[in-house]
């Protein structure tokens, strides 16, 4: 096919004379005609109807809503060819299943964060965040551009699976608290809910972490079950009302600083698509990825307004907790490494990557923010 051609379809797509489908149908098939060096193969015509199982919970805003808009876009791209039904956490499968329900064929999707996996792929936490680790910006440029992607998807081969980018909560907040944090001491004993290796670290600090539902999150934060609790964000954070039970709301989040989200399909039924549908999948998926993460930092900082007006009590950790925090989580990431090969490889990459995007940052974002004057 000749350059003038390829123009001719892009030109025509863009007018809406043809359809993405079958505009993608024609550069597929060129594609494997050079590769194969056989005659163009036409997108195949079978149709798919499957299952996707998430870890949110039932219409959960933004997150949920990224599920249904990731199904949408591949149902309307795909010309009809591939229906997906999504379940919230719980009408499927609990939760924190959803991993070992897409695995073995239990449903052909699934969306959650790879520090839900910790306990069976200790490395899929590198691909959700790292404390003190890469804002939502670098973290994508790692996934996308930086290696990430290859070593994300080699790892999850082993578990029959493939993983897409589907979201990013941007850096979140660092929680809600009935106790002020004056110095390190004052973790000690705290019990809080704290997912990833953040609730390793703030172990190590000597608070207990504490793993439960999200319904029961206000309750127990109310009752003094648990003395604190991190959620989201000042958005999802206001939904569930932890300002009306919670003394001081802290900042920063240093156990989150860009959460990537992530859809998953079974290696088996994604192989069975034939390359049009691969592409729309992964086109679909980062759509999805850029607008759940741009939704997210428009919905906080409205959020926050309007709890700065309410006058909660916002704070900072003493730089005491976050030097402290910090020791520990090089600490907790070397333990990490050392027990499992797979993640001192792909630590290995993060690291590579962070360091040079800290760099660069030091000397354009952060100088950026230091001088800034809100007017």
């Amino acid at each position: 096919m000749s350059a003038t051609t390829r123009r001719n379809i892009f030109k025509a797509l863009a007018l809406g004379t043809i359809s993405l489908p079958i505009a993608l149908r024609l550069l597929t098939g060129e594609s494997q005609a050079q590769q194969g060096g056989g005659s163009p193969t036409l997108a195949s015509g079978e149709r798919y109807e499957w299952k996707m199982t998430t870890t949110w919970p039932p219409n959960f805003p933004v997150l949920d809503e990224a599920c249904k808009m990731f199904a949408r876009l591949i149902n309307e791209m795909s010309a009809g060819r591939i229906k997906i039904t999504v379940y919230g956490g719980g009408e499927l499968a609990p939760p924190l299943k959803a991993f070992e329900t897409v695995r073995t064929g239990g449903a052909e999707l699934g969306s959650g964060a790879g520090y839900y996996w910790a306990g069976i792929a200790p490395a899929a936490q590198f691909f959700a965040t790292v404390p003190f680790g890469m804002n939502a910006a670098q973290h994508t440029g790692w996934i996308m551009n930086g290696g990430g992607l290859e070593l994300w998807q080699e790892l999850y081969d082993q578990y029959n699976l493939v993983p897409f980018l589907g979201g990013n909560t941007g850096v979140q907040m660092g929680g809600w608290f009935n106790r002020e944090i004056n110095s390190i001491k004052d973790i000690q004993g705290l019990k809080m809910r704290i997912p990833g290796l953040g609730g390793t670290v703030f172990n190590a600090a000597g608070g207990a972490q504490v793993t439960m539902a999200g319904s029961e999150l206000y309750t127990n934060l109310e009752r003094g079950v648990i003395d604190a609790t991190e959620w989201l964000g000042p958005y999802h954070d206001t939904l569930m009302g932890f300002n009306e039970i919670a003394k001081y709301y802290y900042t920063p989040g240093w156990h989150e600083p860009g959460t990537a989200l992530e859809f998953f399909i079974n290696k088996e039924k994604y192989n069975l698509l034939s390359p049009d549908l691969k592409v729309i999948m992964r086109s679909a998926s980062y759509h999805t990825h850029l607008w759940c993460w741009m939704e997210m930092e428009k919905r906080n900082a409205e959020a926050l307004n309007v709890l700065v007006e309410k006058g909660i009590q916002l704070r900072q950790f003493p730089q005491s907790v976050l030097a402290e925090f910090r020791r520990l989580t090089h600490q907790v990431i070397q333990d990490l490494v050392d027990s499992d090969p797979f993640s001192a490889k792909v630590y290995a990459s993060f690291q590579a990557y962070q360091r040079q995007a800290f760099n660069y940052a030091a000397i354009t974002e952060k100088r950026f923010y230091d001088d800034l004057q809100v007017e």
